[in-house]
C-alpha cells in the first residue's frame, strides 16, 4: 500500500503525493463524488418521470387510493429522516475526534435505514400478496421501480455503513476515513431528499382522486 506526503502548491493549496507519484488534490474525492450524485440524480429524475407519466395508467386494476397506507409510510418517512439527524451527530463527532461517537452514531443510522427497508419490503410483500405486484399495471410497475430503486439505494448506504464502521474501528478517524464519512453524509441526506420527493409526488397525491 502506497503512503502519501503532504505538498502545498505556491497557492496554498494542499496536494498529495504517495510513493508511486501520483498527485491526489485534497478535494478530488468530494468533487467525483458530486460529480457521482449528479448522475445519480438523472436516474432517479427519470423515473420519476416515468412515473408521472404511467402513474395513472391503472389498467382497470386498484390505484394509490385503494393500496398505499398513507400511516405506516409517514412513519417511514419519519424513520429515514430520524437517520439523517444521527448522521449530523455522527458528523459531529467525526469534528470532535470522537471515535466512539463516530461508530456509534453511524451504527444507529445504520440500524434505522434497516428499519427502513423492512418496513419497505414487508408493503412490497402485501402490495404483491394482493395481487398488486409490478406486473398488474404501468402504475405498479413504475412505482416498483422508482422505490425498488430509492431502496437499493438505501440498502447500499447501511453496507457502507457497515464497512466504514469497521474501517474507524481498525484505522480510526484518519483522513481517509473522515473523506469516506463526509462522502456517506451526501449520499444519505441525498436519499433523504429523493425520499421526501417520492413520499408526495407518489404517496400523498396518488391518494387523491
Amino acid at each position: 500500500m502506497s503512503e502519501s506526503i503532504a505538498l502545498n502548491r505556491p497557492d496554498g493549496t494542499p496536494v498529495f503525493l504517495d510513493t508511486e507519484g501520483r498527485h491526489h488534490p485534497e478535494n478530488g474525492t468530494l468533487l467525483g463524488f458530486w460529480i457521482y450524485l449528479l448522475s445519480d440524480l438523472m436516474i432517479f429524475a427519470c423515473l420519476f418521470a416515468t412515473y408521472g407519466v404511467l402513474g395513472r395508467n391503472y389498467a382497470a386494476g386498484p390505484s394509490g387510493a385503494d393500496l398505499f397506507e398513507l400511516p405506516l409510510i409517514a412513519v417511514n418517512t419519519a424513520v429515514l429522516l430520524v437517520s439523517s439527524i444521527t448522521y449530523g451527530f455522527a458528523m459531529i463527532a467525526m469534528q470532535g475526534r470522537r471515535v466512539r461517537g463516530v461508530i456509534g452514531w453511524l451504527l444507529a443510522t445504520g440500524l434505522l435505514g434497516v428499519a427502513f427497508l423492512a418496513i419497505e419490503i414487508y408493503e412490497f410483500a402485501h402490495l404483491i400478496h394482493l395481487g398488486a405486484g409490478p406486473q398488474r399495471s404501468a402504475f405498479l410497475s413504475a412505482f416498483f421501480a422508482l422505490v425498488g430503486t430509492h431502496g437499493l439505494h438505501v440498502l447500499f448506504g447501511v453496507v457502507w455503513l457497515v464497512v466504514l464502521c469497521v474501517q474507524v474501528r481498525k484505522h480510526g478517524l484518519t483522513r481517509a476515513n473522515m473523506r469516506r464519512i463526509a462522502c456517506l453524509s451526501m449520499f444519505w441526506h441525498f436519499l433523504d431528499v429523493v425520499w421526501i420527493g417520492v413520499f408526495t409526488f407518489v404517496y400523498l397525491m396518488g391518494t387523491l382522486p
